[in-house]
């Protein structure tokens, strides 16, 4: 038998007037489609799981969103979108939201999911950036700056890149100048480009 949590009735509580009708059926639905779903939260959020995570549901101020752990290994074609958290975009009323033949079968894929085991499709790794260009005007400065030269060799390639990129945005030549001015001091004393905003 599935459990109910007391503070997913405090969340849909505070949730917007629009947001509240939308958690409540999605809460009824999952449980109707796995009686054995246990409710809990995670990062503030209803979570909704059985042998592990299943799906969860969220409000912000101006949407709601629902969206399986698995993702597309549940709902086939439909990924996260850019828009909004979840598999199904930004919902601001019961009509966004794919009908309920549809999201029951869903559910069931999922809890059947995690019932046999299948792990949660992880992402491709990241092909690795190409080194940093670095312009000429930026290269003679280092020769000429032994720390700096020292503390740039020793950056990571995103630290080499905010420096670069820094000094490349200038409009004008004078701008550049300094900006190159600058980051061979900063450099120099073995700081980052962004330092200022580093705890």
């Amino acid at each position: 038998m599935g459990t109910r949590d007391r503070r997913i009735d405090a969340y849909i509580a505070k949730a917007a007037d629009f947001a509240q009708p939308i958690l409540k059926h999605l809460r009824e639905l999952v449980h109707e489609a796995w009686p054995d779903i246990e409710e809990t939260t995670k990062w503030g959020f209803p979570y909704f799981q059985y042998k592990g995570a299943l799906c969860f549901m969220a409000s912000f101020k101006e949407h709601a969103a629902f969206g399986f752990w698995r993702g597309a290994l549940v709902t086939g074609e439909r990924g996260a979108t850019e828009e909004a958290m979840g598999q199904f975009g930004r919902i601001t009323r019961l009509e966004d939201l794919p009908p309920r033949k549809t999201l029951l079968g869903y559910v069931k894929k999922a809890a059947a999911l995690n019932e046999a085991g299948v792990k949660r499709a992880t992402k491709p790794k990241r092909a690795a950036k190409t080194a940093v260009p670095v312009f000429a005007d930026l290269l003679a400065a280092l020769k000429r700056n032994a720390k700096a030269r020292k503390t740039f060799e020793g950056f990571s390639p995103s630290h080499r890149r905010e420096y670069v990129e820094w000094i490349l945005e200038a409009k004008r030549e004078e701008t550049r100048k300094r900006r190159i001015a600058t980051a061979i001091a900063w450099m120099a004393e073995g700081k980052t480009q962004n330092w200022r905003y580093a705890r």
